[in-house]
């Protein structure tokens, strides 16, 4: 029950929340589909929005479901158990495989782009209070970096460390005013996701 950097959210609240995306994913890598790919691995970001209609709605479902676990190892086992469906799936799917989720189409190279970039963000969100716990790793920052920049439309011009950067550009920490300053007219476009 720690918090996390996602505001009103507990760890066994964003473990139940990326065990859906776990399910999405392997759901999606099940769905081929011949329509033409309307997203891509930065595209598929530019529909969440921290006030988007239902974004309420979104944080409240996980907190609810996620308390039905009596034991949160039930959960994380769950978790567990169909990232790893997802990862084996994801080894024997052509990258270019066009795959339906939620709405559009991206390819299956892009959804596990979008997949990992969520993966390591809320990675980042579990450990905020958990001070012994592993960081993310180097690859899946760099990837959240490639989406971020790729939103940006260049890369960030501030020095920050890959951490802080997705932590600002998800909303988890509020922008300084020296950053506020360095980042000029692209400030007004954090965060770039919610």
């Amino acid at each position: 029950m720690a918090p996390t950097g996602c505001l009103g959210w507990s760890v066994r609240d964003l473990v139940f929340h990326c065990l859906g995306d776990a399910q999405r994913g392997l759901v999606a890598l099940h769905l081929p589909t011949v329509r033409a790919p309307d997203r891509d691995a930065t595209t598929y970001w530019q529909d969440w929005t921290p006030d988007d209609p239902g974004a309420a709605d979104g944080r409240r479902f996980p907190r609810v479901a996620a308390s039905l676990f009596l034991h949160v190892e039930q959960l994380r086992e769950s978790y567990l158990e169909t990232a790893a469906a997802v990862l084996h799936v994801a080894d024997d799917t052509n990258a270019d495989e066009r795959v339906a989720t939620q709405g559009h189409v991206p390819t299956a190279g892009a959804l596990m782009c979008t997949l990992a970039v969520e993966a390591t963000i809320h990675h980042l969100d579990a450990v905020e209070s958990l001070a012994e716990a592993p960081q993310p790793s180097a690859d899946g920052l760099t990837q959240v970096r490639r989406s971020l920049d790729g939103l940006l439309g260049h890369p960030v011009q501030v020095d920050w460390g890959d951490g802080h950067y997705a932590r600002a550009a998800a909303g988890r920490v509020s922008l300084s005013d020296t950053e506020r300053e360095q980042l000029g007219v692209d400030a007004a476009r954090f965060p770039l996701f919610g």
